[in-house]
């Protein structure tokens, strides 16, 4: 900005900004707008945080985490070899059939997109969590953010005490996220894009003040803390000091809105209908979040659809519970006007082998393998990419971890080709390689 510029070349010079400060400021008492003084920042004026909550974009990714399989969701092969003992039956969608484990999902198919030709390389867990997670493979020494801590800056409200990305899990210690150190997702973007972890319990624990502590003494605290490292920051231009604030910020916010975590302030009906398994409730916590505005929900599941042994006896339990949760998410966000502006990702790490091994199971398959999308940006009743009639390969549109993340950029108004903005690190983009959304199933 030119600060010296002379009236009428039609640069702000400092007596505009003063003049413009000064109205800001006089609007701002009238509108009794002090309180952009306290923690709440400027999201404690009641009408901008209702304007934008009206405008933000969400994401809630379900992570089928251990890879389920497409035979049995949606994509099956009744009349294969490999097709398994399920029938296939009719959706929304003309000509299109779901796994009959899904008939809730076969209902809705027509506010569903399914990709049925995702061809990704890692055949193990960890590896595949992580491609399916960043969107690209890892560039030694640079750690690249993960989805979540990517859409957590790109989607998260200036000031918001809700965290910005959140990581419901039933195992917060981490089983197949446990190479996921703290700082490790977040990459690049730093601590206060890392997720905020809860499980398990139903609500966070520890949030509360403790009982013998007065307010107005934890404000002191914090007021001296903050002043203290902040001048440490801006001398030292230290980033560690900048994630530590960040942090401290966060656990300030969590303490305002631990009661959106909280399941038993849920009304029961809705417990009812997610429930009893931990997928289910945390789901309906996501939603919770979300509608409250929450900008990234991650739900994942631990490794439960890792079936390499009976297979078929397990599925008939984890898919129906599966196809249940997906329907009154769906239905949910649609009732409450949320559906179209909140992006559901529903997947894993890769997909299941056609064949069955020796103990009736299936074993690791990233070569061909489906997922669904629904909500914000995406077509309603598509069906994109096609195997062949083992399910053995692509046969129409194969599309890599590259395509599905511009296509979650994109349906939530992002660049996905943008550059990563992040002092002495080479360039680096929100999605690699230029590569092209998923436009079949962008609207």
């Amino acid at each position: 900005m030119r600060r010296n510029a002379k009236p009428g070349t039609g640069a702000c010079t400092p007596p505009d900004h003063a003049i413009h400060r000064r109205l800001f400021l006089q609007g701002m008492v009238k509108a009794g707008a002090l309180s952009m003084l306290s923690w709440g920042g400027l999201f404690s004026l009641e009408a901008i945080a209702e304007q934008a909550k009206r405008e933000q974009k969400h994401c809630i990714l379900l992570w089928l985490c251990g890879a389920p399989s497409q035979f049995e969701t949606w994509d099956p092969k009744p009349n294969s070899v490999f097709g398994g003992p399920f029938r296939s039956i009719p959706t929304k969608i003309p000509g299109v059939h779901f796994s009959e484990l899904m008939p809730r999902c076969a209902s809705i198919a027509d506010k569903l997109a399914i990709v049925r030709s995702m061809k990704t390389k890692p055949n193990e867990h960890f590896q595949g969590i992580d491609l399916l997670n960043r969107g690209a493979e890892s560039r030694p020494p640079f750690i690249r953010p993960t989805l979540g801590s990517v859409l957590g800056q790109q989607l998260g409200q200036l000031e918001s005490p809700i965290p910005n990305f959140v990581l419901l899990d039933p195992c917060p210690e981490g089983n197949e996220f446990k190479e996921f150190k703290a700082g490790n997702w977040a990459g690049w973007l730093g601590a206060q894009y890392a997720p905020v972890r809860a499980g398990g319990e139903y609500k966070l624990q520890d949030a509360q003040r403790l009982a013998d502590q007065a307010t107005q003494d934890l404000e002191q605290r914090e007021s001296l803390r903050r002043f203290l490292t902040k001048k440490y920051e801006n001398e030292r231009k230290s980033a560690a000091a900048a994630s530590q604030n960040a942090v401290f910020d966060r656990v300030k916010g969590l303490m305002s809105c631990a009661h959106l975590f909280d399941l038993e302030k849920l009304p029961a009906k809705d417990k009812e209908r997610y429930g009893p398994g931990n997928f289910g409730m945390h789901t309906l916590l996501a939603r919770n979040l979300v509608e409250n505005g929450a900008p990234f929900v991650m739900v994942a599941n631990g490794m439960t659809w890792d079936c390499h042994v009976f297979q078929h006896e397990i599925y008939q339990m984890l898919v129906p519970e599966l196809d249940k949760v997906i329907y009154h998410l769906i239905t949910d966000l649609e009732q409450r006007g949320l559906l179209d502006k909140t992006l559901v990702v529903m997947m894993g790490e890769f997909g299941r082998t056609p064949w069955h091994n020796a103990a009736r199971g299936r074993d690791h398959y990233p070569d061909a393998w489906s997922l669904a999308m629904a909500g914000c940006g995406i077509k309603r009743g598509v069906v994109v990419g096609a195997t062949d009639e083992d399910g053995v390969d692509v046969t129409e549109k194969a599309f890599n971890e590259k395509n599905l993340f511009a296509t979650i950029y994109s349906a939530l108004g992002i660049d996905p080709h943008a550059e990563f903005e992040v002092k002495d690190l080479p360039t680096f983009h929100l999605v690699e390689d230029k590569a092209e959304p998923i436009k079949e199933i962008l609207a």
